[in-house]
């Protein structure tokens, strides 16, 4: 059959924070794959990826709050009564809502409505990011409509999702995916063996070269440049960079660019005000992604401390260090999630406890204080990127996996990744 689609649904697009996801559908696109994305609402982002202006899929929103479009949701409820899939539907939605008696879970139904109303006959399979609200949503409207769906699980979402959600929801969907081993074993623990491993990577093509780092900068005489790039949420573990900063000696001499926007600004530059460091550091807010490649081209050491934040939100792998390596950009994380997947600690990179600002102290002296150590780790991070996370892998997995439940035909052969690790 020709003419059949892949409806892909995002909580938000286009987003700064997600190009991960641009960069897989991007990538699928360049394979062949038919797509269109439905998107559960508008973004209010400043900038956007130059990947975004590649992506050719059409965007639809749903309604972010049904009571601002109650016509497209009575119009879904309507074509719904015509379903014959509504009763099972309903029988699964009444379960959900018993244990999670919200005015989310609601809207989670709105938005399915209007999704399997509006969604064209030509789309035969649904693909999701995000376990928690997005997969609710495609959940539903597949449940509706007959048809098949997967997901992408990242972060957030595996580990703020209650295990019965989680459980069901792997157990319905046809396959998915995560992009940490970390990931991957939380979800075993309620659903073994549902979800494969496949790393996001890099498309190294949409970078530059590595600059040459001779720079013998200690710290001594001219100040060494500082780099962290990264939403200012909790997770990011802003606060124990700038408390670490406090620790270093007066007479090292630093300077600080936080890259990112987010909730924390304002408590941060307090922070930042109260250690007496306003003077080295530099919020300069979210940017597009041609100038955090640039920052990080001038920069001597990056630094991203995350650790767990309230509520169990956390990251996954921070697409940013593997940004970050593609400059051969030494690299100062936490051995937390799934950042020791990438960098192995004193080979890659150096890695400390998260939520320790002394051990990141600790460690700041020394890299600034050895040049030579940041250059061999900066060039290993590359090397390692460049051999292990190509993201070639990753697509030519989801590719195939897609093309076959949307009916699309066969791809070319799938790579060992497609294995779970617990069958490994």
């Amino acid at each position: 059959m020709t003419g059949r689609r892949i409806a892909v649904v995002l909580k938000g697009y286009p987003r700064l924070s997600e190009t991960f996801i641009a960069q897989e559908i991007l990538a699928l696109e360049q394979r062949g794959l038919p797509l269109e994305i439905w998107s559960l609402r508008r973004p209010t982002d400043r900038f956007h990826h130059p990947m975004h202006k590649a992506i050719r899929a059409p965007v639809s929103y749903l309604p972010e709050y049904l009571h601002t479009a109650p016509a497209r949701v009575l119009r879904g409820a309507g074509a719904a009564l015509r379903r014959p899939h509504l009763p099972a539907l309903l029988a699964v939605f009444a379960r959900d809502l018993w244990r999670d008696p919200t005015r989310s879970r609601l809207r989670r139904l709105g938005q399915a409505l209007v999704l399997a109303r509006e969604l064209p006959a030509a789309v035969t399979h649904i693909h999701v990011h995000f376990l928690h609200t997005p997969a609710s949503v495609a959940r539903y409207a597949a449940l509706l409509t007959g048809r098949g769906w997967s997901f992408s699980a990242h972060a957030k979402d595996i580990w703020t999702t209650p295990d019965w959600e989680l459980t069901e929801k792997l157990q319905d969907a046809r396959w998915g995916v995560t992009c940490t081993r970390d990931g991957q074993q939380r979800l075993d623990q309620v659903a073994p063996g549902r979800t494969l491993l496949a790393y996001h990577g890099l498309d190294l093509g949409r970078f530059p070269a590595a600059p040459g780092r001779e720079t013998g900068r200690d710290g001594s005489e001219a100040p060494l440049r500082l780099l962290c790039v990264g939403r200012l949420v909790a997770k990011k573990g802003h606060d124990d960079l700038i408390d670490a900063l406090a620790g270093l000696p007066a007479a090292l001499h630093w300077q600080l660019t936080l890259i990112g926007g987010g909730e924390l600004r304002g408590a941060l530059e307090s922070r930042v005000r109260a250690r007496g460091l306003a003077e080295r550091v530099t919020f300069r807010g979210a940017l597009a992604q041609p100038e955090v490649i640039a920052a990080m081209r001038e920069a001597d050491l990056f630094v991203l401390p995350t650790k767990p934040a309230p509520g169990g939100d956390r990251d996954g792998l921070p697409n940013v260090l593997m940004e970050a390596a593609s400059q051969a950009l030494p690299i100062l994380a936490t051995a937390f999630g799934g950042t020791p997947e990438f960098i192995a600690d004193g080979v890659h990179g150096v890695l400390v406890r998260p939520g320790e600002p002394a051990a990141l102290t600790a460690a700041l002296l020394r890299l600034a204080r050895d040049p030579d150590l940041r250059r061999r780790l900066g060039t290993a991070a590359r090397a390692r990127l460049v051999r292990d996370f190509s993201e070639e892998r990753a697509v030519t997995l989801i590719a195939n996996r897609l093309r076959v439940s949307a009916g699309l035909g066969a791809g070319a052969g799938e790579t060992a990744q497609e294995v779970p690790a617990c069958a490994s």
